[in-house]
């Protein structure tokens, strides 16, 4: 088993059951649990067919190292997250996210929710799980509890928000058969608001459209549902329901960076002269928003690791990305589609008018989305077009990826951290000039 295939950047990601199966989770198990010490790790799982067993295996290479297991069940990412610091014990979420019915995955967090990356200790769990994997663990089986932290989660999530100034919305969510549907009624119950969920039964093979808002094909269900209902807002989550995607009323799609923006502008109102972070992907109009609230503005890399590694050296209260990822440092630096909902919907409560009017003034500059190319070596790829750019006037930065600013227009393109894939992002002052910039670095990728 070629366990390179599977520890990614910040997590463990692969196909079932070949890449990843039963074997391997318990040795990842024995792996992380010896690497984190006791005494205990949360753990729970989406709605993927292949996840009650691949828990089990894991629970057992944890208990077989002496370490016990306290088991929430089927959780969201952000549920687990919040097990981790309401618990104040290392987590491990079963997972593949938005990846296709076939994928499943661990993303795994200290206590506290505090992130494990390649840097920071994945690297040394794929050693370790090598060696469990040629000698598995033979000890005695530790305890293993189940633990109901639903009801302590919905109360942390309405924290971020007063409950008595929201007002009657009409909602439609999309949970596309992911756990969405599992924890949106949860938080939304006796909150005055109509919801419909759909899509809302827990079903990992997405019989109705993958669980990845992010691809504009997967939200024209809600975008139709928006207009035939009269919704006052769209929310699109993604398969384990830590990110989130807006749609107003309209039905236009909200970009990750313009909520991004006018998240950080309401928690800046609130928290004067905050530190607020945003990835190289996001908007130039998230570090203007900034700015013109008096807040300090970081940059950082794409990735959850990453971010709330930031999150702790800057203290920032809110992180956001491009790709539908929101960061609050007061639910222990983690991500949660959820929450960032609440505060659109509180904002959108105190707002007289619908969301597009809302979301209007940080909505400024036309953007391409993730546009997707597989390439044969995506950092080649990369390296030669930077080289190639260093001539041509443009500012490169490369924090992540290759950033390319040629002051009205600018792309990021960067290889994926989960799959073979090069990502490019691009933004210009109107929607023509975008479409011709996309085309021109297009053709620079095909020319690799």
């Amino acid at each position: 088993m070629d366990t390179s295939l599977i520890f990614k950047a910040y997590d463990v990601r692969g196909t079932y059951p070949d890449q990843l199966n039963e074997d391997v989770a318990r040795a990842t198990g024995s792996a992380f649990a010896t690497f984190v010490g006791g005494p205990s790790i949360v753990v729970a799982r989406d709605m993927r067919p292949s996840g009650p067993s691949l828990v089990s295996a894991f629970a057992e290479g944890v208990r077989r190292v002496g370490v016990e297991v306290v088991d929430i069940g089927l959780a969201s990412t952000d549920l687990l997250y919040f097990a981790s610091g309401y618990l104040n014990s290392p987590g491990a979420m079963f997972t593949a996210s938005h990846n296709p019915a076939q994928y499943n995955g661990i993303k795994m967090c200290l206590a506290e929710a505090k992130p494990i990356g390649l840097e920071t200790g994945l690297a040394e769990i794929e050693r370790m799980t090598n060696e469990f994997l040629a000698a598995p663990a033979q000890g005695e089986l530790a305890a293993m509890s189940e633990r109901d932290v639903v009801g302590a989660w919905v109360a942390h999530v309405h924290s971020f928000i007063d409950t008595t100034a929201l007002r009657p919305l009409k909602i439609v969510a999309d949970t596309a058969n992911g756990m969405g549907g599992y924890v949106a009624p949860l938080v939304f119950a006796g909150l005055p608001f109509e919801v419909e969920i759909m899509y809302p039964e827990l079903d990992g093979t997405f019989p109705n459209h993958p669980a990845d808002p992010l691809n504009p094909a997967n939200i024209v269900d809600l975008q139709r549902r928006v207009l035939e209902s009269g919704a006052d807002i769209g929310l699109a989550f993604d398969g384990d329901a830590d990110r989130v995607f807006l749609i107003d009323e309209r039905a236009q799609g909200i970009s990750g960076s313009t909520t991004t923006a006018m998240v950080a502008a309401s928690l800046l109102d609130k928290n004067p002269g905050a530190t607020i972070l945003y990835n190289v992907i996001c908007s130039k109009s998230v570090p203007a928003v900034i700015a013109e609230h008096g807040g300090v503005g970081v940059r950082t890399r794409v990735g959850h690791s990453y971010i709330k590694q930031t999150m702790a050296e800057t203290n920032a209260i809110f992180g956001g990305e491009h790709s539908g990822h929101y960061y609050y440092r007061d639910n222990y630096r983690a991500d949660s589609g959820i929450i960032t909902a609440m505060l659109v919907l509180e904002l959108l409560s105190n707002f007289d008018g619908p969301l597009s009017q809302l979301v209007d003034p940080f909505n400024r500059y036309a953007v391409s989305g993730e546009i997707n190319t597989v390439v044969a070596n995506p950092g080649a790829t990369v390296a030669s077009i930077t080289q190639h750019l260093r001539t041509s006037g443009a500012v490169i930065d490369e924090l992540d990826g290759l950033t390319a600013d040629f002051g009205d227009w600018w792309f990021n393109l960067r290889p994926s951290n989960t799959e073979p894939l090069l990502r490019l992002n691009v933004e210009a002052s109107s929607d023509e000039d975008c479409a011709r910039h996309v085309a021109e670095v297009v053709e620079m990728i095909k020319a690799n």
